[in-house]
């Protein structure tokens, strides 16, 4: 018993864990972001800390920008270029999808 109750101990936490991932994904699908920016869009320093290199920069999901000869990190934009592009996708896959149901629907009741 004590063998069983370790494995249900563990596996609601993987399912947490793949939730959580999932949503991180949904997310990250609805609210694109890009490390390249405009002369207007002032650069907002990322707050993981002070003096991270690269590798660092990008794993806390901030952008590495190589200003003077510190290496800092700054908060990505929003690409709202990306967002509409996604956006007319998922519009147009569901269009298709919507515009092909019917013929599939006549080909399984003709049977």
């Amino acid at each position: 018993t004590q063998h069983v109750l370790e494995k249900s101990e563990v596996s609601p936490s993987k399912f947490n864990m793949k939730l959580k991932d999932g949503y991180e994904l949904l997310l990250s699908f609805f609210r694109p972001v890009t490390c390249r920016h405009k002369d207007e869009q002032t650069l907002i320093p990322c707050h993981v800390g002070e003096g991270l290199n690269t590798t660092e920069c990008l794993e806390n999901k901030c952008c590495p920008s190589q200003i003077s000869h510190e290496l800092k990190c700054y908060i990505p934009f929003k690409d709202n270029m990306q967002l509409t592009f996604r956006l007319l996708l998922l519009v147009a896959g569901g269009f298709l999808i919507l515009g092909c149901l019917p013929f599939c629907c006549c080909a399984c009741l003709q049977r």
